[in-house]
């Protein structure tokens, strides 16, 4: 399996499990049952997941690993900012609060800090394509990410993206999940809160099955009385319990994981990315493949009408095909 093959499937995996993800988002897993059984289809299109992991990419097929938040700012201002009037249409809390400081003129890291989200899953979700162009250096894919995240996110928001960039790096060499996990938690310290987070659920992938392993899960690393479900923290967790638990195949992984409900299109995209990464374009079920479409560019106007797979192929050749 080459690397294009593993990008375009880590982008189309993580296009797929944003998309399956969608109706399921914020619900719990007894609501998810109640109304779909299990959610094994696509019935629309994604969300800011993949909007944003294209914008990401963009990032990288300009500056390569010269990146720097300050070409990351100037991207915001450039390409963002001058196409939204008003309030940003399905972003989320960290986004949102990283327009209001740049429109206000901060500069990063405080545009990321400025806020009160700089905790959220929005890096995360926008990782892959970092793991992607550092392929097989999960450190230098943890180092690239965060420079994207000092404009937008502070603490554990930036310890999910580093986490999540270093294990796509890592699957994209074709390393079992168990190893791709390990390749996560070497990028981030060892006494944060994604890192217990990610270590718990670990253990308990190896035993329950079923509703108990979703009780369990739930019970070690979901916050019920936040009123928000995009926690980085959580949701890495979450994400990395489902692509360990399916065992890096993509459907399993990634219908698992929106089963967990609470941020499920990140959740999806998150465990989709790093299956597709190990599986490559061909893991990906054609039936979902076959619905994931251009992007509309409801939450990023500038990214309207981009394909994934086209995005991954600028990836490629902006690496150099390496």
């Amino acid at each position: 399996m080459d690397y294009r093959d593993r990008a375009r499937g880590c982008l189309l995996g993580l296009a797929a499990g944003d998309a399956l993800g969608a109706p399921a988002e914020n619900l719990t897993p007894a609501e998810i049952v109640a109304r779909w059984g299990r959610l094994t289809e696509i019935s629309g299109g994604g969300t800011d997941d993949t909007e944003y992991a294209i914008f990401a990419a963009s990032l990288l097929v300009r500056h390569g690993f010269a990146l720097t938040p300050a070409d990351v700012a100037a991207a915001y201002r450039e390409r963002v900012l001058p196409l939204v009037a008003g309030p940003m249409k399905g972003a989320g809390f960290s986004e949102l609060g990283t327009v209001t400081a740049l429109r206000r003129g901060l500069e990063p890291p405080l545009t990321g800090a400025s806020h009160f989200h700089g905790w959220s899953d929005g890096l995360a979700m926008r990782a892959a394509p970092y793991g992607i162009f550092a392929a097989g250096d999960p450190l230098e894919a943890a180092r690239l990410v965060e420079q994207d995240g000092l404009v937008s996110h502070a603490g554990e928001g930036i310890t999910g993206g580093r986490a999540v960039a270093a294990a796509v790096a890592a699957a994209m060499t074709g390393a079992p999940p168990s190893e791709v996990v390990a390749s996560a938690l070497s990028a981030i310290p060892a006494d944060s809160w994604t890192a217990r987070n990610v270590e718990r659920v670990v253990a308990l992938t190896a035993s329950p099955e079923g509703p108990a392993l979703v009780e369990a899960l739930h019970e070690a690393v979901v916050v019920p009385h936040y009123p928000w479900t995009d926690l980085a923290p959580e949701a890495v967790a979450l994400a990395f319990a489902a692509y360990l638990h399916g065992e890096g195949d993509v459907e399993r992984s990634v219908t698992f994981g929106v089963s967990l409900g609470r941020d499920a299109d990140t959740i999806g995209a998150i465990a989709g990315a790093l299956a597709g990464a190990g599986q490559g374009e061909s893991g990906v079920p054609d039936r979902w493949a076959s619905k994931i479409g251009s992007v509309a560019g409801k939450s990023l106007p500038a990214v309207a009408g981009r394909h994934v797979l086209d995005v991954a192929d600028e990836l490629i050749a902006a690496r150099g095909g390496r």
